[in-house]
This record gives C-alpha cells, structure tokens and sequence, in this order.
C-alpha cells in the first residue's frame, strides 16, 4: 500500500508479516542546510570582530599598480603571433612554403608567444597577480595558435589528398573547406572556444535584456571574490606557518581553516568565469555552442570531473593531444599521461612564472591526479551505485589539494622576498 510518497510493503518471511517503510530524509537536508548557514554566519561575525573591514578604496587599483605597465603593454602586442600565423598559413595555402616550412615557422610562433610574457614578468618587478592574469591570457592565446596551425596543416592534407585526418573537418566536406581568412581569425581570438573552425554555430541576435543581467552579475560576483580574498583568505595566510615546515597539527588546523573560504572563492571563480563571463563573450558574438561545463559538481571519478569541468580545454585536449597520440600508435594509457602532462605544464607556467619560483607544486598537483583517477575508477567498479568517489574528489577538492597548494606558494614568494632584500 503506498499513500501520499510513503510506501508499505507486506512480506512473508517465515510465516510472518514485514513491513517495510519508505522514510523520506528531507527533514535531516534541511538540518544539514540550517547547520551550514549557523556556522558560516559565525565564522563571518567572528572575521569581522577580529580583523574588522578589510577591503579599502585601493584594493582594485593604487600607487603600485603604475609598475605593472610594462606587463599591459606586453599583453596588447600578444595579437602580432596570431597575425604571424595567419600570414603563415597564406602562404602554405598558396603552395609559396612547403608544408614543412609552415610547421617550422608556427612551432618557432608559438613558442615566441609563451616566451615573450615570461621574459617581460621576469624582468619587471611586477604584481603576482598582474602576472598570473598575463600568463592566463598568454596561456589561451596559445592554446588558440596551436588549434588554429593544427587545424589548417590537417585541412591542406585533406585538400590535396583527400585523405581523412580529423572528423571534424571530414564530416564537413572537402568542397566547404577554405582557407582561413581573417575575419574567420579575428572571431576565434574572440571567441569562447580554443578549437579552430572555419565557422561555428550561431545564434540569431543578442538579448540585450539578458545580456546587461549577466554583466551585473558578473561584477557583483567579481567583487564577492575580492572580498572574500581580503577579509578572509590572505588573514589566514599571513598568520601561518609554512605547511612543510610546521608542526603537522598546526598544518592540519590552517589547511581546514582555509578550505572553508577557498571553495567559496572557487565556487565564485567558476560561477563568474565559466557561467557568467563565457555567456557574456558568446551572447556578444552570438556565439551558438555554449556548453562550457557540465555537471561536474556529481562527478564519481577524478577523470569525470576532468572532463566535464572545463570543457574548452577539454575538447582543445582531446582534439590536439589525445586524438593525434592514439592515431601514431600511442597506448590510451600513455596518451592519457601525455595529455594530463601538458596541463601539467600550462599550470605550473601560470603560477610559477608570476611567483618567480619554480617547486613544481602546481606540476605535481596536476600529475597526482593520475593515480587519483586510477583510484576513483576501482571504486567506482567495485562499489557501484556509491558516491565514494565522489567524496574522495571533494576531500581533494576542498581541503587537502587547493588550500595546500595555496599555501605552499605564499610561504615560498614571502621567502623569495625576504631573501631578495
């Protein structure tokens, strides 16, 4: 008998009557969620009697923020390599270069565009955070450069022999194949999306009425992040101990301290850059595929939630790393390992180079996600129907992996300064 969601099941189990009964657990959710708020409430009263308001009018920008000039000029003369590569691909296009001469040169762009902002943050004695967004950006606009000279190479075989090299370009035809123009360029600089196409998908105008609801919401969340920076995360790094060099019980409280505030800011981070900014770039371009996450939040294995967290990078991965490795013969194994050590690297580029050291921390970080996946999948195998993998990726997620991370590389910049005076 079943009334109203509750469900009474009779059964006969030696000769006597079981009842069993469906309970619904909303209740206890509900308790889990009026905890949650109890607790984040105090921690927030007892940040502002301690430290009081943190955020001051200089926050965004000062005095000090003038020296960064020569990194904003360095980031406006990024756009050169992509006309480079577009100048290189006419002439290969036009049969003026070999194909082997177009290789050498977009090899030799792409790897003067990464070098260029890591010499010029070097040299100049610049804000961390000044270069980490440089190196970000230099970061995307190679990651594009390598889409875009990949791309084409294929799309020359394919015209000259007709001999399938990507499906995404065989699917599309011969006869619709072209050379890149720089209109067809310009758009995929601008674009939400590392993966070159001659064209993309697109909408049919722009909601101006959302459009202006994104951006709003995407300078409320900007500033919830500089807030949550301020007032929480750099006190409780500022008054820490180095997590190698302390004691381990100290460590553990610190890591737990910070992992509370961190996931906000990561929530945030994402919210912001992924739904919000992602959405703003392509309803401004009319840019129609808009899948740029998935619901990685439900991930069961580190590998799920590596492909459905980021999924630009993602298809920039599988299309430029994974795919060419297995098609020369490369085990999915070593392919896989292969493609989490550029990520690796990408990383620790964007983090290393700003701070000015080099520990690797972001490197490792990237490259222990392997065993974590080949962990994660025999749970998932072994129990099915369970979320222990999904607890495992939010242990790491939120208290061991980024807050550590976090605090390794402050102790070690507030080393390099001290030891540069």
């Amino acid at each position: 008998m079943c009334d109203k969601g509750v469900c009474l099941c009779d059964g006969n189990l030696g000769g006597e009557t079981k009842h069993f009964v469906m309970q619904s657990h909303a209740g206890l959710f509900n308790l889990c969620i009026v905890v949650l708020v109890a607790v984040n409430s105090r921690l927030i009263i007892e940040n502002l009697m301690k430290y009081g308001l943190l955020i001051r009018s200089g926050f965004w920008f000062n005095a000090t923020s003038l020296r960064d000039w020569p990194l904003l000029m360095c980031c406006l003369s990024l756009p050169a390599f992509p006309l480079g590569a577009f100048a290189v691909e006419k002439l290969a296009f036009r049969n003026l270069i070999t194909d082997a001469a177009a290789t050498s040169l977009h090899i030799f762009l792409t790897t003067a565009e990464i070098v260029y902002p890591v010499l010029v943050i070097l040299m100049c004695d610049s804000a961390v955070v000044s270069g980490f967004v440089l190196m970000f950006i230099a970061c995307i606009v190679w990651l594009k450069l390598v889409s875009f000279a990949h791309t084409n190479h294929d799309t020359r075989k394919l015209i000259t022999s007709g001999k399938k090299v990507d499906d995404e370009l065989s699917a599309a035809g011969v006869d619709n194949l072209q050379p890149p123009t720089l209109g067809s360029l310009i758009y995929f600089m601008m674009a939400p999306t590392l993966c070159y196409q001659p064209s993309y998908p697109r909408t049919t105008h722009i909601r101006k009425g959302w459009l202006i609801r994104q951006i709003i919401l995407y300078l409320i969340f900007t500033g919830l992040q500089g807030f949550i920076i301020e007032q929480y995360i750099n006190p409780i790094v500022v008054n820490s101990q180095h997590p190698l060099k302390g004691g381990l019980l100290n460590a553990v409280e610190t890591v737990l301290k910070l992992s509370l505030p961190n996931v906000y800011l990561w929530l945030c981070m994402f919210y912001c850059f992924f739904h919000l900014w992602l959405n703003i770039l392509a309803e401004i371009l009319r840019f129609g595929d808009r899948e740029f996450y998935k619901d990685w939040w439900n991930a069961k294995t580190i590998d799920e939630y590596w492909r459905k967290w980021n999924m630009p990078v993602h298809k920039w991965i599988v299309r430029h790393v994974y795919f060419p490795c297995m098609r020369n013969g490369i085990s999915k194994e070593v392919a896989v390992f292969i493609s989490f050590f550029v990520s690796a690297v990408l990383h620790e580029l964007c983090v290393a180079v700003p701070c000015r050291i080099l520990k690797f921390w972001a490197f490792l970080g990237i490259m222990l996600q392997i065993p974590l996946i080949i962990l994660t999948s025999y749970l998932k195998n072994k129990f099915r129907d369970t979320m222990v993998g999904n607890m495992i990726f939010w242990f790491f997620f939120c208290i061991y992996g980024q807050p550590m991370c976090v605090l390794l590389y402050y102790h070690d910049v507030m080393n390099r300064i001290e030891k540069t005076k």
